[in-house]
């Protein structure tokens, strides 16, 4: 009977040894099964199902823009697969269509949204184009959005374009406005763009400041200030040259 009941001992050792051996056998197997399968599964979600995919757009950074603006202008590839996405053709978009946008970044923000935040241009004067305005901004483009004012703000200087003017001459107007202090700026009307290196101030009570190109805008501002005091009955006063100002 001993000897039985040790035989039954020494063959379930000898099963759980044999258990134990295919176990450590199959093991690898069965993680590469569960890994592969956690790979596929997560490959499935991400691509082909519809649990990750585009449903829209958060916009921030916008005071000017109106979101619907923004959106029209990334066509956001709804219903797509959100790890899909190409977040530079997005902001390639919204840069090209909006003038008013100086940067932009479109991140994902998951599950289903794209995230797009927008820096706007500040509007920096009022450029007149005939009956028809935009905006300047510091850079010498000029932009517009969908809820433009019917009127041109009085609070900025206005920028009013000859035939000759140019990209480069709205630059150059663009450092002159943003040179001007706030002593200077209200003593102007309006600014007159001709070409680069003819810029001329129109003061509110009718006088003439020839301003020439915006190299040193800061010392001709001292200037002219100088020569209002000094010759305040004169009508055109020329700082272009701000060591051999003139007044007439």
């Amino acid at each position: 009977m001993a000897d039985r009941s040790t035989q039954d001992q020494s063959r379930r050792r000898f099963a759980r040894r044999q258990w134990a051996r295919r176990w450590l056998a199959w093991r690898p197997v069965l993680a590469t099964v569960l890994v592969l399968g956690a790979v596929g599964f997560a490959i499935y979600g991400l691509y082909f199902s519809s649990w990750l995919t585009v449903e829209g757009a958060e916009v921030s950074g916008t005071s000017q823009l109106a979101e619907a603006e923004v959106l029209d202008a990334a066509e956001l590839p709804i219903d797509e697969a959100l790890v899909t996405v190409d977040l530079d053709e997005i902001e390639a978009r919204v840069d090209g269509r909006l003038t008013a946008v100086k940067s932009v970044d479109a991140s994902r923000q998951w599950p289903h949204e794209i995230r797009i935040e927008i820096e706007e241009w500040r509007p920096l004067a009022v450029v007149i184009e005939g009956s028809s305005f935009t905006f300047l901004a510091e850079s010498g483009d000029t932009f517009t959005f969908e809820q433009m004012p019917k009127e041109p703000p009085v609070s900025l200087p206005q920028v009013k374009l000859g035939s000759q003017a140019d990209r480069l001459a709205l630059q150059e107007a663009a450092a002159v406005v943003a040179s001007l202090d706030d002593e200077v700026a209200r003593l102007v009307d309006h600014i007159e763009v001709e070409t680069a290196d003819e810029i001329l101030l129109e003061l509110r009570d009718g006088r003439e400041v020839r301003w020439g190109s915006a190299a040193q805008s800061d010392e001709k501002a001292v200037v002219l200030l100088n020569l209002l005091d000094a010759r305040p009955e004169a009508q055109t006063y020329d700082v272009s040259v701000p060591s051999l100002p003139a007044a007439k």
